[in-house]
């Protein structure tokens, strides 16, 4: 296995509550994703948490909006084991493959006011 690219992300929890609204979570999360989220006592922490690992995982792969990358194209998936992983698919999915990435790793946390995320992109 190569190290292909890392990438990393932070975002100001508070600033982003004040942007999320049903509209912005339409546009940036998939279902699973808003379910979870929702569910949670401090969704908007969770839901920064996400963004920042997509960001992040954009990063990794060295692609983004411009690049035809799209929110959605990234899912961020919680297993029952408490695990967390990147389900790509769409534009992701294929810069992935053109540059040789077969797995991405993510690592995401908050605390106080940042929620911050850290995804490698491996192949």
């Amino acid at each position: 296995m190569k190290l292909i690219g890392v990438g990393i992300d932070i975002v100001s929890i508070s600033i982003f509550r004040k942007k999320l609204a049903p509209g912005l979570i339409e546009e940036l999360f998939l279902p699973g994703e808003s379910e979870y989220c929702s569910s949670r006592a401090r969704p908007w922490e969770s839901y920064a948490a996400r963004f920042a690992a997509k960001e992040a995982v954009f990063k990794a792969l060295g692609a983004g909006l411009s690049q035809g990358l799209r929110w959605k194209d990234v899912e961020i998936v919680k297993e029952d084991s408490g695990r967390v992983h990147v389900r790509l698919t769409g534009a992701a999915l294929k810069r992935a493959g053109k540059i040789g990435v077969t797995m991405v790793e993510i690592s995401m946390s908050h605390s106080g006011e940042n929620a911050i995320a850290v995804a490698t992109a491996i192949g």
